[in-house]
């Protein structure tokens, strides 16, 4: 068995044996179990994305590590939608031309000793929703990070700030409340047990030894959408879930034509086929629950939480071209 292979069994293997049969009572809590994220590290899968040297589970290619990611989030979408958020951290690490950061950082966050979420709000166009301001030692945070996941779950966030030049500035923040950092609940309709809050920098200081490295904020726009493919995967499991409940049908072939042309898409093609991955989980969850029956309308039933978790699918990661693109295929159907 070749070590994609062993990837993709044993996150399957998860999903099916602890993650969806706790899917329900995770949706209905305000945490998601830390039992849950720690048999992801000790399984190796905190390393996804990191080099083999510290995981068994390090993903030989870009298609192995979104399929697994599927495959996660077929079991339970809240636990893969904190999760998620790590990877970007272990190649922030892995990446750093700056002393000492992969040196300190990227083994304990490829063990999942270290446990990392995103504030990026940042690098979406427009002002800049934080700032950096250089100062003797570091920089000083100013501004709102909404949509933060998986607080009190991770100990650092990769953070997204733009300076006056309008250069990204990205450092690992400690994930922990003061007087310059605060952390409000958002509550959403699904995946709520991810802990997803919006931060609030008051001249939050960061040492220069925390900056995994900086970049212009046009050039990070101009390579945006080729990082589209990873969040893809978060529809596909919640569509991949619908059709297993559904049994054989056509919707398992939808779903294998929707995977193939994410894997095969480039930068100019990814948006629309983000867009097709969360018009299809939105689809697959409707079929689901017609299929169910009138059950789905009860609370703590899994075709309910997948018409949850599609509609906050529609919108999540989203991008202006992913939106409009989105709209063209509802209005169609």
């Amino acid at each position: 068995m070749s070590n994609s292979a062993k990837v993709l069994d044993r996150a399957d293997r998860i999903a099916e044996e602890v993650l969806f049969p706790a899917a329900e009572t995770v949706d209905a809590s305000d945490t998601v179990p830390t039992a849950h994220l720690d048999l992801l590290a000790e399984e190796g899968f905190y390393g996804l994305a990191g080099p083999p040297a510290f995981s068994d589970m390090s993903a030989e290619d870009t298609t192995t590590a979104a399929r697994a990611l599927e495959l996660v989030a077929s079991g339970c979408l809240t636990t893969a939608f904190v999760w998620a958020q790590h990877h970007s951290a272990v190649m922030a690490a892995n990446r750093s031309q700056r002393p000492g950061i992969t040196q300190e950082w990227l083994e304990p966050l490829c063990r999942g000793v270290r446990r990392a979420g995103l504030a990026i709000a940042a690098t979406r166009p427009g002002p800049a929703a934080v700032r950096a301001e250089p100062v003797d030692g570091g920089y000083v945070l100013h501004g709102v990070a909404p949509w933060v996941t998986g607080w009190g779950l991770v100990d650092v966030l990769l953070t997204a700030a733009r300076d006056a030049s309008d250069t990204l500035v990205w450092t690992l923040i400690d994930a922990v409340e003061s007087d310059t950092l605060t952390a409000t609940p958002i509550d959403m309709v699904a995946v709520a047990a991810s802990r997803t809050v919006q931060v609030t920098f008051t001249g939050h200081f960061v040492p220069e030894e925390r900056v995994t490295g900086t970049v212009p904020h046009e050039v990070y726009l101009q390579n945006d959408a080729a990082t589209l493919r990873f969040n893809g995967s978060l529809p596909l499991g919640v569509a991949t879930r619908c059709a297993r409940l559904i049994g054989t049908s056509p919707l398992d072939a939808a779903v294998d034509a929707c995977r193939a042309t994410l894997d095969n898409a480039g930068p100019e093609q990814l948006p629309s086929a983000r867009a097709a991955a969360s018009a299809l989980a939105l689809r697959a969850a409707g079929l689901c629950a017609t299929t169910t029956g009138s059950t789905a309308v009860l609370w703590n039933q899994p075709a309910e939480r997948l018409m949850r978790e599609a509609l906050f699918l529609l919108v999540f990661g989203s991008r202006p071209a992913i939106r409009a693109d989105l709209l063209d295929r509802l209005h169609a159907s």
